[in-house]
């Protein structure tokens, strides 16, 4: 399956070391999708409070916590954030906005937890909103 990447560039899976990319998913249409993220990303940032990222920095840094209770923290984190979100806003699209923007926060206070907070945002993208993500391809293909 194709992986939405913040850059609006594809994500394949590889064979014999080559990418192999879906050929039904249109390039331009990931990076129409993506540039429409990023716009909405830029807005969500500036009212994101610092204490929020704090927070999951230091879920991140415990090194007790499970993968699956750290998802959680990022559930928690982005389920509260959007119930701010203004209700003209897909309820998806602003809680995939959100954690890619704490993905990117959380990383640039704490470059050393990249790897961990940017595998745990894409088992929660996996588990929350791959349909949508589905959906949202989908609804701009046709």
């Amino acid at each position: 399956e194709m992986e939405l990447q913040t850059d609006g560039n594809r994500s394949g899976h590889f064979q014999n070391g080559e990418p192999v990319f879906d050929p039904q998913v249109n390039e331009e249409v990931i990076r129409i999708i993506a540039a429409q993220l990023a716009e909405i990303g830029d807005q969500f940032d500036r009212e994101i409070q610092a204490r929020v990222v704090n927070d999951l920095v230091q879920h991140f840094l415990n090194e007790n916590l499970s993968a699956e209770e750290i998802t959680r923290h990022l559930s928690e984190a982005v389920g509260g954030l959007a119930q701010a979100i203004p209700s003209d806003m897909e309820h998806e699209k602003a809680m995939l906005v959100l954690a890619m923007v704490l993905t990117r926060r959380i990383a640039n206070s704490m470059p050393s937890l990249l790897q961990r907070v940017f595998r745990t945002t894409v088992n929660y993208i996996n588990q929350q909103l791959h349909n949508y993500i589905v959906r949202m391809v989908s609804a701009v293909k046709h």
